[in-house]
């Protein structure tokens, strides 16, 4: 479906990425994991583009995070300010969790943290009992996207946990350090071999995870994937 939304608020996430957040049109309903088509104007012409959407279901408006790449399209969204209107539609996408699992493992690179995201917050939402571990990986803490938000919800929700690990760490970093590997996967989820895989990013790194899940033996439908274009 086709609707013409109104920019309610504009914010940065980071450094290195920003939020939109758009009054939702009374009869936009969509699945937590799904992206819809966002509409902009250019300096020169209309720009379009799939964005997955941040926000969970239960809200009363649509989030949008968009990594601040320079991209034509990128800097067209993130001039917009609330007042603002765009063209939206949608919803796309079979990249769904609805806390049809008993056990999890979401598997985030950078951007693709989105999707997950806002399916983390759906499960909070909605009292799930399912059992998810996050393993984030990330450049630095600069580029890890809604940390606060993420503690808040690991207070909030028994179930959840998240492991973040970063590429590049900070001086004084004491969490996790290089990319998600086996052994990781092995410390931080020993039950792996029990859940269900979702794993969503930039195609080199969701490549490098399906070549690792499929290493491991997990079953091809028990891994559940969403690449992330660089835009």
């Amino acid at each position: 479906m086709e609707f013409v939304a109104r920019i309610a608020d504009a914010f940065p996430r980071g450094e290195f990425a920003f939020s939109i957040r758009l009054d939702r049109p009374k009869d936009f309903s969509f699945s937590p994991g799904q992206y819809m088509f966002i509409t902009v104007k250019g300096d020169k012409q209309s720009l379009t583009k799939h964005l997955t959407i941040s926000s969970s279901p239960e809200d009363e408006f649509l989030e949008v995070t968009k990594g601040a790449t320079g991209h034509p399209y990128a800097e067209a969204l993130r001039k917009l300010k609330p007042g603002d209107t765009v063209g939206i539609r949608g919803p796309y996408g079979d990249f769904i969790f609805q806390g049809e699992f008993s056990k999890v493992v979401f598997i985030a690179g950078g951007i693709g943290i989105t999707p997950l995201w806002s399916m983390i917050q759906h499960a909070t939402a909605m009292l799930y009992d399912t059992d998810i571990t996050l393993l984030y990986s990330a450049k630095t803490m600069a580029n890890v996207l809604f940390s606060e938000k993420m503690n808040e919800i690991a207070d909030a929700n028994p179930h959840f946990s998240a492991v973040v690990t970063l590429t590049r760490p900070d001086p004084g970093w004491s969490g996790r350090t290089g990319r998600i590997d086996r052994s990781m996967i092995d410390s931080e989820v020993p039950d792996w071999r029990e859940r269900v895989f979702f794993t969503s990013g930039p195609l080199v790194m969701v490549d490098a995870m399906l070549s690792l899940l499929k290493g491991m033996n997990v079953p091809e439908n028990h891994i559940k994937y969403e690449y992330f274009p660089g835009y």
